[in-house]
């Protein structure tokens, strides 16, 4: 019985831990989902985004990611660091890794840029296990615990792994769109000793397309106006979702806008269409933006407490997207 357990607590996991991090503002901060963005703005840029998820539950998770990148002009190259921590409160789970990320432009037309990426980390997922206590490690006679395991079943407590991911870019002065795949090794994450269970591939095609829906209306309000259609489609295993939503920005200043999550292919009659909606705001001041959003949960999942994410970034060298010879990718 205690086996049973056991294993029950094993799929469990692995069904939980297996799946990437989505943070909901990767379209205020695309180094979340893209490499490709990696010195894409020609200059040094740092930020990070923390995600507090189901703050009123068991389940509270807690996720961080910080990057810093630059470019380099000599070799048209951008190069960064990047930093993603999860972790549950729920249990002693918690997931570290670190990337280097590469990334190349290339002029394929008068407007047009393409932009190749690779990315190589350190992934660390501490799984807690060594809290559990097996049947073998007490013993009643002498009215103590010990600290070994021979059981069969012994939980790895850490799995450390290398992880390689890659990404592509096509942009213009005004719309994206991006391919990335992550985990092309499949690294083991088995909580067992001699296990082999691989970490499936994630699969993101994402875009921002410019909808010029205002420059028929000679005003000055809509002349400072920019909307946006963002979509965001992922694929991960069995698990898939598509996010479709639209982005207002004033005067490249400000910006408002509201993401929709669908899960196009439900796997039991159970599972939502929509999962959740997201609402996000931005505003940039000198050569920082901040950025909030808001996730409604729409799902069965009630009093969660929704989820908060809050963004900052920087941008180092502002003045430098003046020039003429540099296509920034627009992503505010």
């Amino acid at each position: 019985m205690k086996r049973f357990i056991l294993l029950l607590f094993v799929v469990t996991s692995l069904q939980n831990y297996s799946q990437d991090v989505i943070f909901s503002q990767n379209f205020l901060v695309p180094e979340t989902l893209n490499s490709s963005f990696t010195g894409a703005i020609r200059s040094t840029k740092t930020g990070a985004v923390s995600r507090s998820q189901w703050r009123n539950s068991a389940l509270k998770t807690t996720s961080n990611f910080a990057f810093i990148d630059s470019w380099f002009e000599g070799f048209k190259s951008g190069l960064g660091v990047s930093f993603l921590n999860q972790k549950e409160s729920g249990s002693s789970y918690t997931f570290n890794q670190v990337n280097l990320n590469f990334a190349m432009a290339f002029e394929i037309s008068d407007t047009w840029y393409f932009r190749p990426s690779i990315s190589a980390g350190l992934g660390t997922k501490n799984y807690g296990f060594q809290n559990l206590l097996l049947e073998d490690q007490i013993d009643i006679n002498n009215n103590i615990i010990n600290t070994a395991s021979i059981d069969p079943t012994l939980l790895r407590a850490q799995r450390s792994f290398l992880d390689f991911s890659t990404s592509v870019l096509f942009n213009n002065e005004d719309s994206w769109v991006g391919l990335t795949l992550k985990h092309l090794n499949k690294p083991n994450i088995s909580l067992t000793q001699n296990g082999e269970v691989p970490l499936d591939v994630f699969l993101s095609v994402h875009t921002k397309y410019y909808l010029p829906l205002l420059e028929n209306y000679r005003t000055w309000f809509a002349s400072k106006s920019k909307i946006y259609v963002l979509s965001n489609y992922m694929q991960q295993g069995s698990y898939n979702r598509f996010d479709l939503g639209l982005q207002y920005i004033f005067e490249d200043q400000m910006s408002f806008g509201m993401m929709v999550a669908t899960i196009p292919s439900k796997n039991t009659e159970a599972t939502s269409t929509i999962n959740s909606i997201s609402t996000f705001a931005g505003i940039r001041w000198q050569g920082f933006r901040f950025g909030y959003s808001y996730d409604i949960n729409t799902t069965a999942l009630v009093n969660t407490g929704g989820i908060h994410e809050f963004s900052v970034s920087y941008d180092f060298e502002i003045n430098i997207r003046a020039l003429d010879r540099y296509k920034c990718v627009p992503f505010f």
